[in-house]
């Protein structure tokens, strides 16, 4: 045995690396990491230096795996636990608070009680508008489409305003509109024999 032999490269054929990298693709994050780290135990002695050279593994990764699998913390990335943007009942807590209230005010059961969802009668536009009277900036207030999802969000569902509902037709209207129908003849033939 020779002074270089244990670093000698391992024996995978190159369809073996190629079928390695390729589960390795398909995985992320910290399960990706563990595959790597358990692979470069296997196949490279667990030297993440030759994982890197032979497999086209980042080194770093593959150590960030190998001390998971040791000491069974995972790890998280700045990305996945700081990415993404806030809702808005998160960046204004007290006027998400306040819109609750406003829209529990307004808010009645299902008639058919099929289902426990409040349905609320109030409007996002309205909502706005009575955040606005309560002395709420206008900084602090979502967009109308946003607040509809707010309130989606919160469990309420908006229901259109019905603001009139046109009566249905009846004997008695038939009688109005002939009637007045005669007085307009009248006043035509009135207004044309005085001419």
């Amino acid at each position: 045995m020779s002074l270089w032999e244990p670093f000698s490269r391992p024996s995978l054929t190159p369809s073996q690396i190629q079928d390695l990298r390729l589960a390795a693709s398909k995985m992320t994050g910290a399960p990706r990491r563990a595959f790597q780290a358990e692979m470069t135990l296997k196949y490279c002695r667990g030297s993440a230096r030759l994982a890197e050279t032979i497999l086209g593994w980042s080194r770093a990764a593959v150590e960030v795996g190998w001390a998971e699998h040791r000491t069974g913390i995972r790890c998280l990335g700045a990305q996945s636990a700081f990415s993404g943007r806030k809702r808005w009942e998160e960046h204004v807590p007290e006027v998400a608070e306040a819109l609750r209230q406003l829209a529990e005010a307004h808010a009645q059961q299902d008639p058919t009680f099929r289902t426990t969802l409040a349905y609320t009668r109030l409007t996002a536009k309205a909502a706005g508008e009575a955040l606005r009277a309560h002395g709420v900036s206008e900084e602090h207030l979502p967009s109308p489409s946003t607040m509809a999802e707010v309130l989606n969000r919160m469990g309420y569902r908006l229901r259109k305003v019905i603001k009139a509902k046109p009566q249905k037709k009846i004997k008695e209207t038939d009688a109005i509109f002939d009637n007045r129908k005669k007085k307009t003849t009248r006043e035509r033939t009135r207004s044309r024999s005085n001419a």
